[in-house]
């Protein structure tokens, strides 16, 4: 049994608290929840009958919790995770690790001294459509890769940036880029593999917020193929996709859906039986399973701990899509292609005011 401890109880917690606390993970169990704003964390605390903390001190004192899902403001994630992994706690924390690569280093060696593992939240890797295309890449089926492209067209109101002072600003979220976008962003870096570059443009079309609102990107990979990343919350009135685009010379795959969890196109040259089953039965995440993306993602969580087995995001490939988004930040800043690796001078993302 691996008990579980969530720091952070905003609006993200609710995925993670309603798994862990409503006993949907095999093997994992939620003992407390900590929050600043006590009545956030009472809330939760009441829901699922765990312990409640406002003192993050107090919270990683308790013996009897062995990782820490971090849930706070995406600003506060090095500090925090930090502090877990001082208390001997694993860590899980949400998209993206932090803003700042070096951020990320010191979470990466933090956790490696403590002898404590880090887990970066990328749940759209289990989704079933995704599964199927990384199982039908890895064959091979899709030739040389082509063009791969993500769209995320969703809407978010000034209501939703309103909902707490951190939202949309630099120094704890950064834009549509970072937070929306990011696992669509890790998705095309997944499947296509190290970029050589990127040149991007953003503007903050209708949120009154620091950060973009609204951003496009090309990308060259290392491999000869290029990238495309259209990105919006300005979407109006409600959320239209969240998709990724795979050509190759063998095939094509689009997963669109919400959240990159709906087939909408299978197609290879060299066609196999199984192609149909695929479509018939794999196009959809399974609709009785709650959160499936994230329980999927927890229960490897789980199963690394237990058996110590290696992350299928860990805090190196956590990095490695944080690289991309600074240097796709790099590029709206300079009006420049910047190529990668590269050492951030001018990207605004996760600096104080």
């Amino acid at each position: 049994m691996i008990r579980f401890g969530l720091l952070g109880c905003g609006r993200i917690s609710k995925r993670h608290s309603d798994l862990l606390g409503g006993n949907h993970i095999d093997r994992a169990k939620l003992v407390a929840v900590c929050d600043v704003l006590k009545p956030r964390a009472d809330a939760l605390a009441t829901k699922f009958g765990v312990e409640a903390y406002d003192d993050v001190d107090k919270f990683l004192a308790r013996k009897d919790m062995d990782a820490v899902a971090v849930l706070t403001p995406s600003g506060m994630h090095p500090q925090h995770a930090i502090a877990c992994a001082r208390a001997g706690k694993h860590v899980i924390v949400e998209k993206p690790m932090a803003l700042r690569l070096q951020d990320a280093d010191d979470m990466i060696r933090a956790c490696d001294e403590a002898g404590v593992k880090l887990f970066v939240v990328k749940q759209n890797r289990f989704n079933v459509p995704v599964v199927k295309a990384r199982e039908a890449l890895e064959a091979g089926r899709f030739g040389r890769l082509v063009l791969g492209t993500v769209r995320v067209r969703w809407c978010r109101d000034q209501a939703y940036y309103d909902q707490d002072a951190w939202r949309g600003t630099w120094a704890y979220d950064g834009g549509v880029l970072t937070n929306q976008a990011s696992h669509h962003i890790d998705m095309l870096e997944w499947f296509f593999g190290d970029v050589v570059s990127v040149h991007a443009r953003g503007t903050t079309a209708l949120a009154k917020v620091e950060t973009e609102d609204t951003a496009v990107a090309t990308l060259r990979f290392r491999n000869g193929a290029l990238g495309i990343i259209e990105a919006t919350t300005a979407v109006r009135p409600r959320d239209l996709e969240g998709s990724l685009s795979i050509l190759g010379e063998k095939g094509t795959v689009e997963i669109a859906g919400f959240a990159v969890n709906q087939i909408r196109h299978w197609d290879f040259v060299d066609a196999l039986p199984a192609d149909k089953l695929v479509v018939e039965k794999f196009s959809v995440n399974p609709p009785n399973v709650y959160g499936f993306g994230h329980q999927a993602y927890y229960q490897h969580v789980v199963d690394c701990l237990l058996h110590q087995r290696a992350a299928l995001v860990d805090g190196l490939q956590g990095r490695k899509s944080l690289e991309l988004i600074s240097a796709l930040y790099e590029s709206i800043e300079t009006g420049q292609e910047v190529a990668l690796r590269f050492e951030p001078r001018r990207s605004k993302l996760g600096v104080l005011p």
